[in-house]
């Protein structure tokens, strides 16, 4: 009984292009494999017709062609010889690595508070004593309170963020004696991003409700 042998795309060289499959690839080994010029010439011209069938999208840029061409040069390795309306495209311009963004490499101290608080937080420090950066303070705290109540669904006492502003700066920020901050409504929506939909038997009596009451006028 003869043996059947699979073979596996983990056994196959790599896709040097993932939109265009291994159909594609393969066809560009074998036309690289033509002796004749023009024979292959004309062979990438189909492929590149193919590839385009493929990856419709890339007709939505306004030199899609030249970009199929260098395409089919990049799942050639960049070694094709034909008769191609545009050059080869020089390799080490897709080799070049990004420039790394620069990241600040700290963790975050509180990540209900967000990195940003801290960035203020050194701001304020360097501002001189006086009523200017008491209101700073007082404004930041009544920030620092919301973004704690949006993750936090507790009650939160000034005490509690007053404490967090002179710890997340590091004792450079001591809050006034005597500030408070207002009242926080009790009708005030803290929700989390994304979370402010109704949802369950609630909601469809609502939606009930509002048929009936349309019903009636």
């Amino acid at each position: 009984m003869e043996e059947i042998k699979l073979e596996y795309n983990t056994s196959r060289d790599a896709l040097g292009m993932y939109e265009y499959g291994r159909n594609v690839q393969e066809m560009v080994r074998e036309l690289k494999d033509i002796p004749d010029r023009e024979k292959r010439t004309n062979q990438a011209k189909a492929i590149v017709k193919v590839m385009e069938l493929l990856n419709p999208q890339v007709r939505s840029h306004e030199d899609y062609e030249h970009k199929l061409w260098d395409h089919l040069y990049m799942i050639a390795d960049f070694d094709l010889d034909v008769d191609s309306p545009y050059p080869c495209p020089a390799k080490e311009e897709f080799e070049t690595k990004p420039v790394p963004l620069p990241m600040k490499g700290t963790k975050i101290k509180a990540t209900h508070y967000g990195r940003n608080i801290e960035r203020i937080l050194d701001l304020i420090a360097g501002e001189p004593e006086g009523e200017v950066k008491n209101s700073l303070i007082k404004a930041l705290a009544i920030y620092m309170r919301q973004q704690y109540l949006i993750w936090n669904k507790d009650s939160v006492s000034d005490e509690t963020i007053f404490s967090d502003i002179h710890k997340l700066s590091e004792g450079k920020i001591t809050v006034p004696e005597g500030l408070t901050l207002a009242k926080v409504s009790e009708n005030q929506d803290f929700s989390r991003p994304g979370l402010g939909i109704q949802t369950g038997k609630n909601n469809k009596g609502n939606r009930k409700g509002g048929h009936r009451n349309r019903r009636r006028q």
